[in-house]
């Protein structure tokens, strides 16, 4: 197995900036390359490239899209080839680019970063992927009230950094996970015997933390607005349903029921 390096100060710097953790950045690029390289090592560029051979390349946009990942895959460069390798962001993270526009250049050892590039370019593509899908829907709903929302529906693993994605293409971030919102499913409105009971159980139990209640229908969501949630999901609803359970919501509001928002 090759020796890791750390993540440069330019870059850790970078990554932070937007909003990502330098340290669990490195840790996925670790496990991302053990599992490229298994135990051993490249044995392809190990037979092909002579030791201190240098090479440069460029990250080259192939279509139209939104950017995100751009200093994840510069981490991976730092990781794989050390304080040997000189690299350079020429756009940032959630740009629209064209094809054939240059995102980074990189220079360095040519082992190194053949090593490196598809564990580079597989972060850069997912997460610009996420970001290029996040922003068509942004763009669809330019002008409205609605804003694109993800969900905990992500690659293992990836999770932190598909958000970032989200967030890069113009979307929001839902929770990030089990701890720091509660979302009353269906399965927990059976289990607790209602929506009501459902709500008040999670605000005892989690005073702290904003309630999302899914509902299926408009009593549902009568239900869940009189209880006081933060937030409610509209479970599967035809377009028809989901502007009666707007207005619903609009109502509940006027009537000073407070503010409760639609997903």
């Amino acid at each position: 197995m090759i020796a890791l390096h750390p993540v440069s100060r330019a870059v850790r710097t970078a990554l932070v900036a937007n909003g990502l953790d330098p340290d669990a950045v490195a840790d996925l690029v670790a496990r991302a390359l053990a599992e490229d390289l298994g135990s051993g090592d490249d044995v392809t560029t190990r037979a092909t490239v002579s030791p201190g051979q240098r090479a440069r390349a460029e990250f080259v946009s192939r279509m139209a899209g939104t950017t995100a990942g751009i200093h994840v895959a510069l981490a991976v460069m730092d990781i794989v080839c050390g304080s040997d390798v000189r690299s350079e962001a020429l756009v940032a993270d959630g740009t629209r680019v064209r094809p054939g526009d240059v995102l980074a250049r990189v220079e360095g050892p040519a082992a190194g970063m053949l090593i490196a590039e598809r564990t580079a370019l597989n972060l850069l593509c997912h997460l610009s992927g996420v970001a290029t899908a996040t922003s068509r829907w942004a763009d669809a709903l330019a002008g409205t009230d609605a804003r694109v929302r993800d969900t905990r529906k992500t690659t293992p693993g990836l999770r932190r950094l598909e958000k970032y994605a989200v967030r890069c293409g113009g979307g929001v971030n839902h929770r990030m996970g089990l701890h720091d919102a509660a979302l009353v499913k269906d399965n927990h409105i059976r289990a607790a015997g209602g929506v009501a009971e459902a709500f008040a159980r999670v605000r005892a139990g989690a005073p702290g933390v904003p309630v999302e209640i899914e509902v299926d229908d408009l009593d549902q969501l009568r239900e869940a607005l009189a209880a006081g949630a933060d937030v409610v999901l509209l479970d599967n609803m035809s377009p028809a349903l989901m502007r009666e359970a707007v207005a619903v919501t609009r109502g509940h509001r006027a009537a000073g029921g407070g503010e409760t928002v639609l997903e």
